[in-house]
């Protein structure tokens, strides 16, 4: 589903208890309402599917779509 608007790219961190992975995704201020941008039901589909894999520890896939960084603990 394509929403008519403005398309603006952001930088969004998907969390696990290991990686946070940094992916660059298209967000739209739709011209109904501009006062916030907004996800395409693709790019939600693909924040879950990268928030699995990194709850799988799956660094090799992970890291074709953004980058991933490990989680270290406190000192």
């Amino acid at each position: 589903m394509t929403i008519p608007g403005q398309r603006v790219k952001r930088t969004r961190l998907i969390q696990s208890e290991k990686y946070v992975v940094a992916v660059e995704v298209e967000m739209v201020i739709p011209a109904d309402d501009p006062t916030e941008p907004c996800y395409e039901s693709e790019t939600v589909q693909l924040l879950k599917e990268i928030k699995e894999h990194a709850d799988q520890g799956d660094v090799a896939w992970l890291k074709k779509k953004g980058k991933v960084y490990a989680a270290v603990g406190a000192a």
